[in-house]
């Protein structure tokens, strides 16, 4: 029955992530949000045997459900001085506006920021997101760290980029600040982590800063080095979670794989999941030459373009920080002996083997020839800039 209900609440998650990035009203884009956000709660608490499961969830739930008012209210102030609710009858009610002053769309932004800034993770709207994601089963935590922030940044993207981008000079500088928050404090969090899922819920702060940055630049350079950051950090951030997922099964514990003293000596006992670890904490850090290098690389070089040097210099020290508490999972496992514990060296499942192979293949890959996926995202941000 619970694999049922897990299976079910994935499917409908799926479906409000789907409908929020193809959302062409503000409506659509809040029933969306609500249908992902009730089965991600599920999801989070789905171990009712684990008390920081139900600890976990009830924590998402409440601080969603006042984060769902916060967006609600902002599309009303929207709705009350535009008269509409379609993202194109916005985006023709701004252009009207002739760069007029209207405290009343930017207060309804800025409430909309709040609901969203939950959803993607932002400070000072993070609160839930280590709790969250070591409650809930690791499968589900690498499911929602890349699902529910691709979905919320492209519902996000449609409404400041595409309805409200005429404003850009009234909101780029909270989406700036923003994100030097985000990232800055995402990453100093996560240096004292010793919980990889936790540790991993920091850094995916962390990255939701970087994805703003492009954001914020507000171009169709920005847009697009977002939507191939988000492509690229799906591969790294599943794959690492499915790291931590088949070393707990190999110790027998489903928080086996939890702590760095999890990962202790792991070479020694399984080289291939260290390589392929390994692998994913250098991109997440933004070695070259995987992925992640380049997906950062664009995203500052977008907000350079746009005059956010600042902006972009706070990503480079923010990285070299990050670095920090990456590598320490590579040392751990690489140049630390561990005990030999009983059953750990039983084989990893198919499953997990494939999707770690096609993960670790895509980052190397993509890092060495992003071209054709750079090609779709430019494509894919002409549509959805309204090209």
């Amino acid at each position: 029955r619970q694999r049922q209900m897990c299976i079910r609440d994935r499917l409908l998650s799926t479906t409000g992530m789907m409908l929020m990035a193809a959302a062409i009203n503000l409506m659509t884009i809040f029933l969306a949000l609500e249908i992902l956000s009730i089965a991600l709660y599920v999801l989070v608490g789905l171990n009712r045997a684990e008390q920081r499961s139900a600890e976990g969830a009830l924590k998402y739930l409440l601080l969603g459900a006042f984060a769902s008012g916060f967006l609600l209210y902002g599309m009303a102030l929207l709705y009350g001085q535009a008269g509409t609710t379609s993202l194109a009858g916005l985006r023709d009610y701004v252009a009207s506006l002739g760069g007029e002053f209207s405290p009343l769309l930017l207060a309804g932004l800025g409430l909309m920021i709040i609901g969203f800034g939950f959803k993607v993770a932002l400070v000072p709207f993070h609160m839930w997101t280590p709790d969250a994601y070591e409650g809930a089963p690791t499968s589900v935590t690498a499911f929602m760290s890349v699902g529910a922030k691709t979905a919320g940044f492209a519902a996000l993207g449609r409404v400041v980029l595409y309805a409200l981008g005429d404003l850009h000079g009234d909101w780029v500088w909270l989406l700036a600040a923003l994100a030097a928050l985000t990232m800055t404090v995402g990453n100093l969090a996560a240096l004292r982590q010793t919980n990889l899922k936790r540790m991993l819920a920091y850094s995916s702060i962390a990255h939701a800063g970087y994805i703003l940055a492009g954001l914020a630049a507000g171009s169709q350079l920005g847009t697009s080095a977002v939507l191939f950051y988000l492509f690229a950090y799906t591969f790294m951030n599943v794959g690492a979670f499915a790291v931590l997922i088949a070393v707990s099964r190999l110790k027998g514990s489903a928080r086996g794989g939890e702590t760095l003293d999890g990962l202790t000596g792991l070479y020694a006992r399984k080289p291939g999941l260290a390589v392929v670890m390994a692998l994913f904490m250098l991109s997440l850090a933004g070695v070259p030459p995987l992925v992640g290098f380049l997906a950062k690389l664009y995203v500052f070089s977008a907000a350079v373009q746009a005059g956010l040097i600042w902006l972009a210099v706070f990503g480079v020290i923010n990285s070299v920080i990050s670095a920090y508490y990456y590598l320490r999972v590579v040392v751990v496992m690489f140049m630390t002996e561990g005990e030999q514990a009983e059953g750990t060296q039983a084989p990893v499942c198919v499953a997990l083997q494939v999707g770690l192979g096609v993960a670790a293949v895509a980052i190397v890959v993509l890092g060495l020839w992003p071209a054709p996926i750079l090609d779709l995202a430019r494509q894919a941000a002409t549509v959805f800039l309204g090209g």
